[in-house]
């Protein structure tokens, strides 16, 4: 899209139609592609009745494209399905100054999701390891042997350690054995699952222990995405500001779950759009944010020399083949615009997103404040809360917005005043005088 970043410009300023338009040049969408993102062909009755049980209907979620990020020196435009106000609007906003002052760099740490079969109440810990230890080769064979598929791809397990912990009670010893496998481009939560059942019966024949139970974790560890973004003579009042925000959250746990949630405000509606399993990343990511013992936050801001540097590393198992991605028109596409060949990318790219949205918080946080940075794109919801019709939104998010330039403020109250004004407006100009 290198080529074609004037496209984007003034972006938010089209219509939906305009928008779809360029889209569909800048991503080389074809018709039918376009169709599915205007809902025009809408999710086949037939694809969601193998989604979920019991369907009776859709629930729809508005789906967006955040602009101006170039990562790791690609322009890229990024589908994120939301309902929060100013979430895209940020991320756009904030990608567009750190391509003018700086850079966004991503890696990847590990491609490694993670089973667990869980030995719950061990009799003898020192055989059980010895029997583990001494057949590991012939255990990881034998999973292998479960997903022939997915070694033919390049996959499949690729190694097997023991953990020892005490029971909570302080009534012995529970071993788990960690599963360690590449699902390539899969989420892999099914082949995983299948491999540490299938491993059950020889492990309690090798141990002589009972096997609990055969389940993945989604704490994984060694699959990590990492993102960092650098700003270039930071204004050394807005950076010292969001260094003392990332010290405030690594100080006190009930201010990180907020700057992790803004985080996730960036992550969340790109695994949506993409038909993954958003609840397994999160879970995974706080998890991983409590790590040490204590909740901590996911990024951090310091100041180096005259620049601003941030860096988050996130647990990513995410997938660009199979389950929702393979059956969702919507996820297709939205894969489609994203142009990437591998799972890994789609997680450093969610991990990029979630550092600049959390760095265009913060920025807000220690300038002009959060609710001043917010209320503007907060118009179009205060004019709907405040009861007006479809027609009229425009009118009195245009005059909330004027409103707010000159009282620095505005609220539901003002919101029905100025719809009032709106009605008696629209009223004259329908009944003129005779």
């Amino acid at each position: 899209m290198d080529d074609k970043r004037h496209l984007t410009e003034g972006f938010h300023r089209l219509s939906q139609k305009e928008r779809l338009v360029r889209l569909k040049t800048l991503c080389d969408l074809s018709e039918e592609d376009v169709k599915v993102l205007s809902g025009q062909t809408p999710l086949p009755t037939e694809i969601a009745e193998h989604l979920i049980e019991n369907v009776i209907g859709y629930f729809p979620l508005p789906l967006g494209v955040a602009t101006n990020f170039t990562i790791d020196g690609r322009d890229m435009l990024i589908p994120m399905a939301v309902e929060e106000t100013s979430i895209i609007a940020a991320a756009s906003a904030t990608a567009k100054w750190v391509r003018r002052e700086g850079f966004i760099r991503t890696y990847s740490k590990g491609n490694l999701i993670i089973g667990q079969v869980q030995l719950p109440s061990v009799r003898d810990v020192a055989n059980a390891r010895r029997a583990l230890h001494e057949n590991r080769d012939t255990l990881i064979a034998l999973a292998n042997a479960c997903v022939p598929g997915l070694v033919t791809r390049g996959g499949g397990v690729r190694d097997i350690a023991v953990r020892e912990l005490a029971r909570p009670a302080g009534d012995g010893t529970m071993l788990v054995i960690h599963v360690h496998c590449d699902p390539c481009d899969a989420m892999g939560a099914n082949l995983i699952n299948q491999v540490c059942e299938a491993l059950k019966p020889r492990i309690e024949q090798l141990t002589s222990e009972r096997v609990g139970l055969c389940i993945l974790s989604n704490l994984v560890d060694a699959n990590l995405s990492v993102a960092e973004v650098v700003i270039r003579n930071i204004d050394p009042v807005v950076g010292k500001g969001i260094e003392e925000a990332t010290i405030f959250a690594k100080a006190d746990p009930y201010r990180a779950a907020t700057h992790n949630k803004g985080i996730l405000n960036g992550v969340d509606p790109i695994l949506i759009a993409t038909g993954n399993d958003w609840r397994a990343v999160e879970a995974g990511v706080h998890a991983y944010a409590a790590r040490s013992g204590k909740y901590q936050p996911l990024t951090d801001w310091k100041v180096e020399g005259a620049d601003l540097v941030g860096r988050i590393e996130l647990p990513m198992a995410v997938g660009i083949v199979g389950g929702v991605t393979r059956l969702h028109p919507t996820a297709k596409v939205a894969l489609k615009m994203l142009d990437i060949s591998k799972a890994e990318e789609l997680g450093r790219i969610c991990a990029a997103v979630g550092l600049v949205q959390n760095l265009g918080a913060l920025k807000a946080l220690a300038t002009v404040g959060i609710v001043k940075g917010h209320m503007q794109l907060h118009a179009a919801n205060l004019a709907i809360a405040a009861g007006a019709e479809v027609h009229e939104i425009a009118a009195v998010r245009d005059q909330l917005t004027k409103i707010l330039k000159t009282e620095k403020s505005i609220s539901l109250t003002r919101a029905k005043q100025v719809l009032e004004l709106v009605r008696e407006k629209t009223l004259a100009v329908s009944q003129p005088d005779n």
